[in-house]
């Protein structure tokens, strides 16, 4: 039976995505002073077309109280990932330009007891909230070329590819006239289990006055060239060639320009593209943003975790799909109730509940465990603010380590 499935990304120099960049470095900073930081920065921007604004808040206790540059980290991350003029969308090093606010505190001592080790009602260390978390995996990604072993769907993965090729391509100055914002949306058709073709790619790239500075005015003649260029170096570049064809609808800019971007087009905020960053709507989500959060957050750690266990039962030979849903209380270590569905895709006649069983045997989904088994005291966070928080490869400095594979806990799930 076929069906099609769309998902979409955003690029690093979306509002939102510049939002999460700026509240994961701020983490990253603040977990390189103290490993056991409690962090949550939520970040938003807004711009004009001659200022704009970072507003910086939320809570971070730190052992020491070291002084962190909050203004220094944010307007470094804007100009790193491009806004250093106001034609572009913000001048994030210009003070008279753009305004830093930071609004930060320090974290509730009512939380701080529920979540440290050795106090409140639960002594192990309790979940930072109340919540519920999925994790997802499921074998489809194998059928593409460059993403076996990802164990990811594979819109998300496509769409991913196109905003993160669009911010190589301005980087490396391939396409020099690209600016930092882009979004993409893939449609894909399967066959079954199998994803089989592009059935239609949307692509919208923010970029310079072309028609101005190349083709007299002529607007048509910009959107022409602008298409051609990215069709050309973008994408046959990046998607699988298998999977285009004829009948593939490719979208480029379908307003015609895409000139006003960034901050000065739309507000951004931390945390608003929890789709994107997960799975791309194929699997649930529990709510909980990520980004800005320390991994006392059960709202980050542990949606790691189960997507480090739903990977593992996929891997392990046990279903084609697997979604893990964890919940947790306040304070509390162990976590309220464990779900797992394969969406009938159990293999063998393998029923979900002995695969619940199995997974619970295997994993530690206490906040103390997870932390210490993925090592995430690190500073780890600011690369996964952009291009997703899964399907990615795991970095030889323990970043993505809930992307691995370990044999180890194959073979018990076996």
């Amino acid at each position: 039976m076929s069906r099609t499935f769309t998902s979409e990304s955003v690029s690093s120099g979306h509002p939102d995505k510049l939002c999460d960049a700026i509240s994961d470095a701020i983490l990253d900073e603040c977990i390189s002073n103290d490993p056991n930081a409690r962090v949550a920065v939520e970040t938003l921007v807004k711009g004009t077309s001659h200022s704009s604004n970072i507003v910086l808040a939320g809570e971070v206790s730190l052992a020491g109280n070291p002084e962190i540059a909050f203004e220094e980290i944010a307007r470094k991350v804007a100009a790193d990932i491009g806004y250093t003029n106001m034609e572009v969308g913000m001048d994030a090093l210009s003070k008279d330009n753009c305004e830093v606010r930071c609004l930060i505190g320090r974290q509730s001592a009512n939380i701080a007891q529920g979540v440290d080790s050795g106090s409140g009602i639960d002594h192990e260390q309790g979940a930072g909230d109340q919540g519920i978390m999925f994790g997802y995996a499921t074998s489809e990604s194998n059928f593409v070329k460059g993403a076996e072993g990802l164990f990811m769907p594979v819109p998300i993965l496509l769409s991913h590819r196109l905003t993160n090729a669009t911010t190589e391509a301005m980087r490396n100055q391939e396409l020099p006239w690209l600016r930092p914002d882009a979004k993409s949306q893939v449609s894909v058709k399967y066959n079954g289990p199998e994803p089989m073709e592009i059935t239609s790619l949307v692509l919208a790239v923010q970029h310079d006055d072309l028609a101005t500075d190349m083709f007299g005015g002529d607007i048509s003649k910009e959107h022409s060239f602008i298409r051609s260029e990215v069709i050309k170096k973008i994408i046959h570049k990046c998607m699988p060639e298998h999977m285009l064809s004829d009948n593939t609808r490719i979208v480029i800019n379908g307003t015609g320009r895409f000139l006003l971007g960034g901050p000065h087009a739309d507000a951004g905020i931390t945390g608003r593209k929890v789709i994107v960053d997960s799975y791309g709507g194929m699997g649930r989500h529990g709510g909980g943003a990520f980004s800005g959060k320390d991994p006392s957050k059960v709202d980050r750690s542990a949606s790691y975790a189960a997507r480090w266990a739903a990977k593992h039962v996929v891997a392990a030979g046990l279903a084609d799909k697997c979604e893990i849903q964890v919940s947790y209380a306040i304070g509390v270590a162990e976590p309220t109730a464990i779900h797992v569905d394969t969406q009938g895709s159990g293999a063998n006649g393998i029923s979900d509940a002995e695969i619940e069983r199995r997974v619970r045997d295997a994993f530690d989904f206490r906040p103390s465990s997870i932390i210490e088994r993925l090592g995430l005291k690190r500073p780890i966070y600011r690369r996964t603010a952009a291009g997703g928080h899964f399907g990615r490869k795991p970095d030889d400095d323990g970043g993505f380590s809930w992307e691995s594979l370990d044999d180890s806990i194959l073979s018990s799930l076996a």
